[in-house]
């Protein structure tokens, strides 16, 4: 099969990996081309992309066409691939009281369908970095084989066999983007994303304030983004207490970065071993003296009353979802204690984009309640599968205005680098196209999935390595069988409904010739064409039989009609 995994033992101050320079790990030794229909769907960018304008998958992003248009030779081979990379650490003992750390890295391909290329079955597993700690900004040492196979497809490439075309031809890849969250962002990119300059964006050109009560840096002025004539740069009090004219950042471009990068020494390895206003602002919900010495904190506008947070979680208790949408909401509402437990991320974002302007639409003021709402619709909007670029102007503006209002309701320490971000994902989308096939959703289930491969504590990325293997090896025989159910690509519950298959949960019933008649003569009186054959079928009756009663003749009408039209047929 070619699906080996190599060891290579690293230095525990993770300054250097011990391996032959020349050597590289064989990550992409499993090939799609092997196999004649994937060899196939891997041409779905080229083949069967509607090119309509819109943006449902990143070949239509103007970063695969900038990629196109520069490297033309590249995009001539439409079997090249282009690839995201994943990466995101997970204890794989499942043990908080354990440091010890496991960092899958993983590449997706773009050249598949929307519906196919964030499956499980077509992620790859390029490397398993493990230790009892871990590696954080150092991660770079163990990428080095990693980077060392990305040049090599990039500049030389691979000969490879087409099943589907029948022939071998020479395998290029390149690397189209990275798709992490923000601290393994960091990790990876070697830009610090923490303190007063945490927005790799901006930059210093908008940097945080620095709370000392909170212990933490704020980002909370964002009105530097809205045009210049608007009236929010206008109001003092319901701001910072100054009015606002600077104009919005300017992001550098990659030339600019890397001329201020360029000088940078890395050394790698490590060394052996509440108030939360206080910047003079919003003096109604500052702390209030009372006797004694006590101090009381009034509450927000975004407070909730006792009787809100019930009304809250009883709409929230009450919701119901179709399968597979989320997690079954109501088991994750607690009413004793009026909170929510156990929710998982892609419940988070259901909750954010669906549910939550629902459930506060009769609590909170007006204007708090409408910010909100306003702040999960442009959620909702970004993770559309189909994005038309002309909306994309309207949602950028939106999300500021948004930012602009939260800033007047809640406290400063809300407003952390997190928030901030929300001001770039549109950028983001009219550069690489969709959000949701850049989001960490499909990763973390399966870190969650090596994380259930561990059965031995003493080699857990042995576990992983060696279940691996097993997984391609049923994958591909699974090829060869008929009606086999493919690992890694899950089949809809709805699947076949449009075919007449039906649903889960249904009963098949034998019906009796008694109730058959019935139901098939109830359907037959009931259509306007057969109106005139009962008709005539009566008065048939009624000629033969000129003594019967009426519900004599419509007794005889019922046993043989379906007899009669028959043969009238």
């Amino acid at each position: 099969m070619g699906l080996p995994s190599e060891k290579i033992h690293a230095c525990p101050n993770d300054c250097m990996l011990y391996r032959d320079k020349n050597e590289s790990l064989h990550c992409f030794s499993v090939c799609y081309f092997s196999d004649a229909g994937d060899a196939e769907k891997l041409t779905w960018h080229f083949d069967d992309l509607e090119g309509d304008g819109m943006l449902k998958h990143p070949a239509d992003s103007p970063q695969w066409k900038f990629i196109d248009g520069k490297f033309p030779d590249f995009a001539k081979e439409k079997r090249n691939l282009r690839l995201a990379l994943s990466t995101d650490g997970f204890n794989p003992f499942g043990s908080l009281s354990s440091t010890y750390s496991t960092w899958p890295v993983v590449f997706i391909t773009y050249n598949l369908s929307p519906t196919l290329c964030m499956k499980r079955r077509y992620m790859m597993l390029s490397l398993l970095i493990s230790g009892p700690r871990q590696a954080g900004n150092d991660i770079d040492v163990y990428l080095a084989p990693l980077i060392d196979d990305l040049k090599m497809l990039w500049e030389t490439g691979v000969e490879v066999f087409d099943a589907h075309g029948n022939e071998k031809f020479n395998l290029k890849a390149m690397f189209f983007c990275i798709i992490q969250d923000f601290p393994a962002y960091g990790n990876i990119s070697g830009y610090t994303v923490y303190g007063e300059a945490a927005c790799p964006i901006c930059m210093e050109q908008f940097k945080g304030q620095w709370l000392y009560g909170s212990g933490k840096y704020v980002f909370d002025n964002h009105r530097v983004f809205l045009p210049c004539d608007h009236h929010y740069r206008y109001m003092k009090k319901a701001f910072n207490g100054e009015q606002e004219f600077r104009g919005r950042p300017k992001f550098m471009s990659s030339v600019e970065v890397f001329e201020k990068i360029k000088d940078i020494q890395i050394i790698f390895g490590k060394k052996h071993q509440n108030l939360f206003l206080n910047k003079g602002l919003r003096s109604e919900l500052h702390a209030v003296d009372k006797e004694r010495g006590q101090k009381y904190l009034p509450p927000a506008a975004y407070t909730l009353s006792r009787k809100e947070k019930i009304e809250l979680y009883e709409s929230l208790a009450r919701v119901k979802v179709p399968q597979g949408y989320s997690s079954n909401i109501r088991n994750l509402v607690n009413m004793e204690t009026l909170k929510l437990v156990g929710l998982k991320s892609h419940d988070c974002h259901v909750l954010m984009q669906q549910l939550l302007p629902v459930a506060i639409r009769s609590i909170l003021p007006k204007n708090v309640r409408h910010a909100i709402i306003r702040l999960c619709l442009f959620f909702n909007a970004i993770y559309s599968k189909v994005i038309d670029p002309k909306d994309l102007k309207a949602l950028e503006d939106d999300i500021v205005i948004i930012l602009c209002q939260l800033e007047m309701y809640f406290p400063p320490w809300f407003f952390d680098i997190m928030v901030h971000l929300t001001v770039h994902l549109v950028r983001e989308i009219r550069f690489c196209g969709p959000v949701y096939l850049r989001a960490q959703w499909a990763f973390e289930r399966k870190m969650r999935t090596y994380q259930g491969y561990v059965t031995n504590a003493y080699r857990p990325e042995g576990c992983n390595a060696e279940r691996l293997f097993y997984e391609e090896v049923l994958a591909y025989a699974s090829e060869f069988l008929v009606n086999a159910m493919k690992i890694g690509l899950p089949v809809s519950r709805h699947s076949g409904r449009m075919d007449g298959q039906g649903t889960l949960g249904r009963k098949q019933l034998d019906m009796s010739y008694d109730n058959w008649h019935k139901a098939h003569s109830f359907i037959l009186h009931n259509e306007d064409e057969v109106a005139p054959y009962v008709e005539r079928h009566m008065r048939y009756l009624k000629k033969y039989n000129p003594r019967a009663n009426q519900k004599a003749l419509a007794k005889k009408h019922n046993r043989s009609f379906i007899a009669w039209f028959k043969v009238q047929q």
